[in-house]
């Protein structure tokens, strides 16, 4: 969230990006609702401040009739505190709603837009495929080789269910195990992390309260996590941390889920948009500065760029636009992979910064070097998720026979095998 003081202090810019981001906030009633918390609160405490005083006389009083009027004054103002407290309870609790439906302020190079369709591309990488025969789609190549069974999937899963097996499954793990080799050439430190969570650590990182609707739920009130962005953040929940040990960067596998709500109708069939999947997600935590968040950024976007390139699979780059920003993000970008078959790019990964948004929710902080707190800035963006990335892979290198040819950068951890027959 942001701060309440630089809210107060910079009304128009903050309304002024809620509106970019199609947010429906009212900032001056925030402040007006900041006014009343601060007044009650002070109410409250110069009572209590009261209490203490005289609690202190009647103990040092000798004087037993005063002593009892004293008491009876004292026990009247506890009545009026626990009134007061009631009042001030409500106010935080409406404060901490509309608190948590302030978003983050865009940064001024993200270009304004009413939503997706107007993203903005900033470039194009690779060759698209030129097939001499009709390309065919990762459903039907994938069948036929025998790499993936989707109606046992949904018979075991339900909608969206799907099996991996033989070269399908072999040819996840190569790039599970490629990925964890080029990614952590990058100087990351490698996580497991549990994705079974409590629930403020999705308030934390802004899944919560807009995307309740795409998480999954246990009988015992905590929820699956749809990346591993949220376990990492939780990681240093409520710590201080040395800026000597800042950034801190690393890089989680994990498996993912999503409800995909409101989706029913789009991609229904085969591995675009399932319910659980896996991911490398790439975590940096570093210094207070907007200079720090933006070279952060550049260089995770640019890591996922480069793996994609190395599996010679074009793709193209947009930075996403105020409409379609989430409310959380100060900028984003999204990498999409381009898919024969339905001549169209599709997303594969995302890149994000926050400065200090998510580190005040989850009350990560550190200590400079003269001994000040600061919270820290966050980012994160996605290595690469299995099995989205199947789809362009398996499609761009189809061969005329009904193979696939294997990028050369996987072969070593398929046993030197060039072809998927």
């Amino acid at each position: 969230m942001l701060d309440i003081k630089f809210i107060r202090e910079n009304k128009d810019i903050v309304q002024a990006g809620a509106k970019k981001k199609h947010t429906d906030i009212d900032i001056e009633k925030l402040v007006t609702l900041d006014d009343e918390r601060l007044k009650e609160l002070k109410e409250v405490e110069d009572l209590r401040a009261e209490v203490n005083r005289v609690s202190n006389d009647i103990s040092r009083n000798q004087d037993s009739a005063l002593k009892i009027q004293l008491i009876e004054e004292m026990r009247i103002v506890k009545e009026d505190i626990k009134v007061k407290e009631g009042k001030l309870k409500e106010i935080i609790t409406e404060w901490q709603v509309l608190m948590l439906q302030v978003p983050n302020v865009p940064d001024m190079s993200v270009p304004e837009g009413s939503g997706e369709d107007e993203n903005k591309e900033l470039r194009t990488w690779g060759e698209k495929p030129v097939f001499s025969f009709e390309p065919k789609d990762h459903i039907e190549i994938m069948t036929k080789l025998d790499m993936a069974d989707f109606e046992r999937g949904v018979k075991a899963h339900g909608f969206r269910g799907y099996f991996l097996k033989n070269d399908g499954a072999l040819l996840s793990w190569a790039i599970w195990n490629y990925a964890q080799e080029f990614f952590l050439k990058k100087n990351f430190s490698p996580f497991i992390p549990p994705v079974i969570l409590n629930k403020e650590h999705f308030f934390g990182t802004g899944h919560l309260p807009g995307g309740a609707e795409d998480i999954f739920q246990t009988q015992d009130g905590q929820y699956l996590a749809g990346t591993a962005e949220v376990p990492m953040m939780a990681y240093h929940a409520s710590e201080i941390l040395s800026e000597k040990d800042l950034p801190k960067r690393y890089l989680a596998f994990s498996p993912c889920f999503r409800r995909e709500a409101g989706a029913h109708s789009k991609d229904v069939k085969g591995l675009i948009r399932v319910h659980e999947f896996y991911k490398l997600e790439q975590l940096v935590l570093c210094k207070a500065s907007h200079e720090e968040s933006v070279k952060f950024h550049e260089e995770l976007n640019r890591n996922t760029e480069e793996f994609i390139e190395s599996l010679g699979i074009p793709y193209r780059q947009v930075v996403i636009c105020t409409g379609d920003l989430k409310g959380a993000h100060v900028k984003s970008y999204d990498t999409e992979l381009w898919v024969p078959k339905e001549g169209k790019y599709r997303e594969i990964a995302s890149a994000s910064y926050y400065h200090d948004f998510q580190t005040r929710r989850f009350g990560i902080r550190y200590r400079d070097q003269e001994g000040k707190i600061h919270y820290a800035h966050s980012l994160n963006a996605t290595a690469i998720p299995t099995p989205r990335i199947l789809v362009s892979l398996i499609e761009n290198y189809q061969q005329a026979d009904g193979s696939i040819k294997i990028p050369e950068v996987l072969r070593k951890y398929l046993g030197g095998k060039e072809f998927i027959k």
